[in-house]
């Protein structure tokens, strides 16, 4: 090839480079308002351009990332071992014929079984110069110590001041001032892809901040057993691992939106997805237990379904297609009956913000406490009304919920058993129900004279032994003991769930709020 025309295509390259360098830039400008400077387009080795930054520069996370992680600690726990008694049928020791009743062996076949002592480690996040600490209801729940230390090395004593199972949330408290401590962000502003970072202490390792983005938003994955669990998750793909539990989800001003709580996961590790509270909801229910002691938390009234009810389900209960959340039915004493609002009915909106699904009602009414008054828009015949509803607590009135102590909820009058009747009943301990009064108790078939030796299996030899048994359970446990003169060992199911309205209905796999 000559030299012209070599010369011509190198010419025509480099053109070509130009232009298109100057097509990119003004296609950049037009669509996220960047400018080139300097005859330069900015560098982002990432590909991504932050448009709120007017120097059009890539995201740095360096800033957020340095100011949060020395408000994030590492909790750790510790639940004593414990005896707990051996509800199997009683064993033959193949020995026994040597022994007699005076068998040495005895204990190895049929004695009491240890549990031995549990530790484990979570995340938290101080959220007041003088110590007060959010973090995950089962980062907590049942733990004898708590010890909390940040990211200076320091290690203090905490003090659980209250939790929520229904929200997974947990205050705990450790002494001193000047602590460095998040500032709330809002989590409604949070939007699909925009930029986050996850801040704890995943698999005991030191204080470790991943980035991803929000990849859903009012995520319910079914993870949260309790009684009336809200599940409304900002779901990301920032990497999180055990251990992050109760840490932070911050965006890239360093403001806290979200407190990390599970990951979606087939090996219990990491694998793409994982969960955060959003911070709104934090934020209530953090302010009522500090204030209360307990969640003051609303209620419509009303079951809605499943947002995975198949079609099937749907033409078996009747339940019709539209846009919104779908009223199934309506309880007799809660706030939505005494606002008008009918089965069939379809709520769209909840003080304007857009209502498509079952999660996002949750989180909407979860931000309020009974006696608060919300707008809600729902549609009926095709027709859209908007009312004003008094909300209601799950008892179907607007009184504060008060925190009973353990003795008050179970109802009656309790106390050690005496150790002459332990001694005649062959008892290592136990407590005996004096008196029945109202409460758990009474939901039981039990009778008065009753001593309860066992908690699912549990030892209970005194007071003590029965709220650190029962103080850590949820849902239906099994109580077990002797009538003192009777022969054989008895049981009763007793539901710590069981008490209040539920403002229930069959709707086909539904939820209630």
């Amino acid at each position: 090839m000559k030299l012209k025309n070599i010369l011509l295509v190198v010419l025509i390259s480099a053109s070509t480079a130009v232009l298109s360098v100057w097509g990119y830039g003004k296609w950049m400008e037009n669509k996220y308002g960047i400018t080139q400077e300097a005859g330069k387009l900015p560098v982002n080795y990432a590909g991504f351009f932050d448009k709120n930054n007017n120097n059009a520069g890539p995201v740095d996370f360096t800033a957020a990332a340095t100011s949060s992680a020395p408000a994030v600690v590492h909790i750790k726990t510790r639940t004593k071992q414990r005896q707990v008694s051996n509800n199997l049928p009683k064993q033959k020791n193949p020995f026994s014929d040597f022994f007699g009743d005076q068998d040495p062996f005895s204990d190895f076949f049929n004695g009491p079984r240890v549990i031995p002592e549990q530790r484990a480690s979570g995340s938290g996040v101080i959220i007041s110069s003088d110590g007060y600490i959010v973090t995950n209801n089962h980062v907590v729940d049942g733990a004898d110590e708590v010890t909390v230390t940040l990211t200076n090395r320091k290690t203090y004593k905490g003090t659980v001041i209250g939790t929520d199972p229904n929200s997974d949330l947990a205050v705990i408290k450790i002494d001193g001032t000047n602590f460095p401590y998040l500032v709330y962000g809002n989590s409604d502003d949070t939007r699909l892809g925009q930029w986050v970072l996850a801040v704890g202490y995943p698999l005991n390792l030191d204080v470790t901040i991943t980035a991803g983005i929000i990849s859903a938003k009012a995520r319910s994955i079914g993870i949260n057993k309790a009684d009336r669990p809200i599940e409304s998750f900002l779901q990301t793909d920032a990497a999180v691992n055990p251990g992050n539990s109760g840490g932070a989800l911050i965006n890239t001003n360093g403001e806290l939106i979200g407190i990390n709580s599970a990951i979606a996961s087939p090996t219990g590790s990491y694998a793409g997805y994982s969960y955060a509270i959003p911070v709104n909801i934090v934020k209530k229910v953090v302010n009522d237990l500090l204030k209360f002691g307990a969640v003051q938390r609303a209620y419509l009234g009303i079951q809605y379904p499943s947002d995975n009810i198949t079609d099937d389900q749907k033409k078996q209960f009747g339940i019709k297609d539209g846009d919104g959340v779908y009223i199934s039915e309506v309880a007799p004493d809660g706030a939505a009956k005494e606002a008008g609002l009918q089965k069939g009915d379809f709520i769209t909106k909840i003080n304007g913000t857009g209502i498509s699904s079952g999660p996002e009602l949750q989180e909407q009414i979860a931000r309020y406490k009974p006696g608060d008054k919300i707008s809600l828009t729902y549609f009926r015949d095709g027709k859209e009304n908007t009312i004003n509803i008094e909300l209601k607590n799950k008892s179907g009135n607007y009184s504060v919920v008060k925190t009973e102590s353990f003795f008050e909820k179970l109802g009656g009058e309790l106390v050690n058993v005496d150790a002459a009747t332990a001694k005649k009943n062959s008892l290592s301990g136990g407590v005996l129900v004096k008196k029945l009064g109202d409460g758990l108790l009474k939901n039981t078939r039990m009778q008065e004279g009753f001593v309860i030796t066992s908690v699912d299996g549990q030892a209970v030899n005194n007071l003590d032994d029965l709220k650190t048994a029962l103080g850590s359970s949820h849902g239906t446990v099994r109580l077990e003991g002797v009538y003192p003169g009777y022969e054989g060992t008895y049981g009763y199911p007793l539901n710590l769930d069981s008490e209040g309205s539920d403002n229930s209905g069959d709707n086909g796999g539904g939820n209630g709020q």
